[in-house]
């Protein structure tokens, strides 16, 4: 009698692999097409659903790295910053004005600092050229100054009265040379005529040449010994280095 416990073992069939007719276990060649058989079929597993081929992702579609969309955001960002970074520095709009102001660096340019006094001979001047750089803002021109009469005895008990006066001037390009040939002019700074005195002016925003004049004309027999510290402050957004480049290309 047969077992009735006895475990079940799958059937294992030879299958046609040009054809697909299953063939007995022993078939050499396909009854149907007469192609050599070829490795036996295990039907259970041609039937499992498990073994089905999933489906092919159609061609050329795939998933775009998130690196390359971290590159992109980045180089976005820094165009946009060089952009309005480029716009802060040459706009005339007060708001990049303001920004122009709040990155510059500050200087102190020292346009004469006296050690021992120089002289001022009678009805004469000396002046000294400074020049704002490009990109200049919040110029000041600051210092102090004392005069004492020179020269010899002689010339110190001449009729003319000792005052020690002297007048001093900051004066632009333009000006400087309408005050060298006699004539009133506007300046930026004037003394008037006296011995001492501390200025602190304000200068106009931006590049240009200035003179400071120490002038001993309206004496006309009496030197003068002037002693004296004067500094330029300014704030200037444009680097040295493009500063100096533009220069140089300017020469």
């Amino acid at each position: 009698m047969p077992r009735e416990n006895a475990p079940q073992v799958d059937t294992i069939l030879l299958g046609c692999s040009k054809c697909g007719t299953t063939l007995p276990l022993d078939a050499e060649f396909c009854l149907k097409c007469g192609k050599r058989v070829g490795v036996p079929v295990d039907e259970s597993k041609k039937k499992s659903p498990t073994n089905e081929k999933a489906p092919k992702k159609p061609a050329g579609i795939q998933a775009k790295p998130k690196s390359n969309r971290v590159w992109i955001y980045i180089g976005i960002f820094v165009f946009l910053f060089l952009a309005v970074t480029g716009w802060a520095l040459v706009s005339d709009n007060p708001f990049a004005q303001g920004i122009q102001d709040l990155l510059g660096s500050k200087h102190d340019q020292t346009i004469i600092e006296t050690e021992k006094p120089f002289e001022l001979q009678p009805h004469s001047f000396r002046y000294y050229k400074f020049d704002l750089p490009e990109g200049s803002t919040r110029v000041a021109i600051v210092g102090q100054f004392s005069a004492t009469a020179g020269g010899d005895k002689k010339a110190a008990t001449t009729p003319e009265p000792p005052d020690n006066a002297i007048e001093v001037f900051v004066l632009s390009e333009p000006a400087f040379t309408v005050w060298q040939k006699g004539f009133a002019t506007n300046s930026v700074y004037e003394s008037g005529q006296i011995s001492s005195g501390t200025m602190n002016s304000d200068l106009p925003d931006g590049a240009g040449i200035y003179y400071l004049v120490f002038s001993n004309k309206a004496s006309l027999k009496t030197a003068r010994n002037v002693t004296t510290t004067v500094v330029l402050r300014y704030k200037s957004w444009l680097p040295d280095w493009l500063r100096s480049a533009k220069h140089r290309l300017d020469d």
